[in-house]
């Protein structure tokens, strides 16, 4: 599965289930430069990872598609550099591609190939195959005799089903019509006739033009007019062909080896035939006569004319020309058609009927078993409850040929209806849904797809690992919490094991509880310039809760600050919310504020804190700020927690502002900015030196990535934990320049 040789070499060894643990190593593989982990899954529950945008997550799960696919990956930018791809369990095998289920983000053109393991009931099934073994048997014998008579390699079902019943599914319907023909039927010269011959095509196209309709007719006209004129055949009666069968019939019954004789009137009177070749003789000169006269041969010399078009209709001439009663036959080519399938099934008589008598003995039974399939409830139903029933869609879901599926192996139907309380439901086709619905909705109509696959593998007992790569991603919150539902479901399989992945940290943390994932199977990833690697989740809640317990580490202390000035402004402490809000903008007296000033304020919002003592009590938080900031540019490590993102992007902006209000130089301005304090010195700083493009990039830029408020509610501070630490660094080495 891997694309180097050493992983290669545990092809083929396919482990018994899917393992706790995972060894993946992925280099040059879309975009990953390395990674290299031990994933495990602690009490069998899910892992749940948090990648931002850009760090890994489409990558890794296009690797694990490769591996289910049994593709190569590769880097779609550097080609030339060597991938490695090894997904391996505990013990070093390769893991078996069949037990790899990537669930996309989306993907319209996904339909499970499982849906039919739903909806098999076994006990019918076995019943109805054991009816239908005999049957198939006795229908394959007949069925060869007539491509050996058609001259039709495939497709002879649904050709005489065809012909006989219109339609192309009854072949046992159009066999039970014709059963008395058939059965007292004598064989004929029909049976003679190559189907295949006559009917292709460009045949079919030529027989049909308006032209050798026309010359057709007149052969016809010629030909009535003689068989008129005939000493002995009679138009509409008794003809050469009729003939023909009376003179084999007789001979097959020993008439004349018993000295009978028979009488033929003529219209110059009667004469009396007393052996079989005297017959015969009779009725061939008689159809000779007919059929080589003058004006008849010109009428087919004139069909002939037509024929010569194409290879196909050329060997229907010389067809014909050997074998001209097929012409009078063209004038209704749908009853040549069905009298064609009557002569091969005459010909075959013994195979027809010992097909109809088992057939018959097994009709009744198995129509009892259609019934019950028709009523049966297995376990796709349960698939169509859990989409019908938690996902919000305007249509309902439904299946549409449930027995054929349980008793043929057919593919499933799924239909789909829109109901209102004012109209009856209305059927739709599924390629018709998808013009009608919205884009959340046919994300919706992909999950179908995905839950079939999922509940098929469940019911195969199929160990299966589950790579989802943000599955929830655009959906509403109605169906976003449908989906949880439906992964915590999963998560109580043994047999599947789960890596979630998102690039929404409200998701993360929503499924993280819901799922009830232990610490050791939640990570957040860290990409540095060497590779990309997993690292677990710090914080089990909101960080605040952490935080304020270490209010004595100087960058817990610093990202308290916008969380414990939002609770100011909650619970009314005004002044002190107007104090927090002058460290996280540039005030007049941002400089004086001191750690001991903040202290004080911690006490008075924090009544847990009552005893909070701090060191540097005479330091000032901007210096702090500073100091602290510095000590992050310093770190090599490649993660950087919350709180450093959070005390680089005060800084940050401090740090801009301070240039701008020294920039602009007008006090009364900045004194009587009373919100969107970083905003409005930006404008007012363009406004006043466009010329300045470089800085004014670099402040609109700052504006952009140091969010205005940081507050206790997840969904704030996500903006600046998706941001690369490497991102921050950098702007604050640029504004520290100023």
């Amino acid at each position: 599965m891997a694309t180097t040789e050493a992983a290669k070499g545990a092809a083929g060894q396919v482990p018994a289930s899917v393992e706790r643990m995972l060894k993946i190593k992925l280099e040059n593989c879309y975009g990953i430069k390395r990674f290299q982990e031990e994933i495990v899954f602690e009490a069998n529950r899910p892992v749940v990872i948090y990648a931002p945008n850009g760090a890994m997550k489409t990558s890794f799960s296009k690797a694990f598609l490769d591996l289910a696919n049994d593709r190569l990956s590769t880097d779609r930018v550097f080609k030339r550099r060597s991938t490695i791809r090894e997904i391996q369990d505990a013990t070093g095998r390769e893991i078996s591609k069949d037990q790899v289920f990537v669930i996309e983000s989306y993907n319209p053109k996904f339909k499970s190939t499982k849906i039919s393991t739903l909806l098999a009931n076994k006990g019918l099934k076995d019943k109805y195959d054991q009816m239908y073994s005999e049957i198939d048997e006795k229908k394959e014998a007949l069925i060869k005799e007539l491509k050996a008579a058609s001259g039709l390699k495939s497709g002879v079902e649904e050709t005489l089903s065809l012909a006989i019943a219109h339609t192309e599914r009854d072949f046992f319907k159009s066999i039970e019509r014709v059963e008395k023909e058939v059965l007292t039927g004598k064989e004929d010269w029909l049976c003679t006739v190559r189907y295949q011959t006559v009917f292709n095509d460009k045949v079919i196209a030529l027989l049909e033009t308006p032209d050798f309709k026309a010359q057709l007719a007149k052969y016809m006209k010629e030909y009535d007019e003689l068989v008129t004129q005939s000493r002995f055949f009679r138009k509409g009666i008794f003809n050469h062909n009729n003939a023909a069968d009376i003179a084999k019939s007789l001979k097959e019954n020993g008439f004349f080896e018993a000295k009978h004789t028979i009488t033929m009137v003529a219209k110059t009177g009667k004469e009396e035939i007393k052996t079989e070749q005297e017959l015969t003789n009779v009725i061939e000169k008689e159809k000779d006569a007919i059929l080589n006269d003058p004006k008849l041969i010109k009428a087919f010399n004139d069909l002939d004319k037509k024929l010569d078009k194409n290879k196909e209709t050329k060997e229907f001439r010389n067809y014909l020309d050997a074998n001209k009663a097929v012409l009078v036959e063209l004038k209704n080519l749908a009853l040549f058609k069905e009298k064609l399938w009557i002569a091969y099934l005459i010909k075959s008589k013994a195979e027809f009927k010992s097909l109809m008598e088992t057939y018959s003995r097994g009709k009744i039974e198995i129509e009892k078993i259609l019934k019950v399939a028709k009523q049966e409830e297995t376990k796709w139903k349960a698939v169509i409850d859990i989409f019908n029933e938690r996902f919000s869609v305007p249509f309902l879901v439904t299946m549409e040929n449930q027995e054929d599926v349980i008793l043929k192996s057919e593919a499933p139907s799924v239909g789909f209806s829109f109901a209102d309380p004012a109209d009856p439901a209305i059927p739709l086709a599924e390629n018709d849904l998808w013009a009608v619905l919205s884009n959340g909705e046919t994300r919706a109509l992909y999950l179908l797809n995905i839950i079939f696959e999922i509940e098929g593998r469940r019911e195969q007992r199929l160990p299966t690992l589950f790579v989802i790569d943000d599955i929830a991603d655009s959906f509403d919150y109605k169906n976003k919490y449908a989906i949880i539902e439906y992964l915590s479901d999963m998560a109580k399989e043994p047999l599947f094991h789960q890596i979630i992945l998102t690039h929404n940290f409200d998701f993360f943390r929503t499924i993280s509880s819901r799922l009830n994932i232990p610490r050791e199977n939640k990570f957040h990833t860290a990409k540095g310039s060497t590779g990309v690697k997993l690292v677990e989740e710090k914080y089990q809640k909101n960080p605040f809760s952490h935080w304020k317990d270490h209010l004595d580490i100087d960058e817990m202390l610093i990202a308290s600050i916008p969380f414990v000035r939002n609770l100011a402004e909650y619970c009314g402490f005004i002044s002190h919310f107007h104090k927090l809000t002058s460290l996280l903008h540039f005030k007049a007296d941002t400089d004086s504020i001191t750690v001991g000033d903040l202290q004080a304020i911690l006490k008075d919002i924090l009544q847990d804190k009552a005893t909070l003592v701090l060191a540097n009590n005479s330091k000032p938080i901007k210096t702090l700020i500073y100091e602290v900031s510095e000590k992050i540019l310093g770190e090599t490590a490649d993660v950087i927690e919350l709180e450093k993102k959070i005390v680089l992007s005060i800084a940050i902006r401090l740090k801009t502002e301070e240039f701008l209000i020294r920039e602009i130089n007008e006090p009364a301005f900045v004194a009587g900015i009373t919100r969107n304090q970083t905003l409005e010195l930006i404008v007012k700083f363009r406004d006043k030196f466009p010329a300045k493009r470089d800085k004014i990039a670099l402040v609109e830029q700052v504006n952009l990535m140091t969010p205005e408020n940081i507050h206790i509610n997840s969904f704030m501070y996500e903006p600046i934990l998706d941001m690369a630490n490497e991102h921050l660094k950098r702007l604050y080495r640029k504004v520290r320049d100023f």
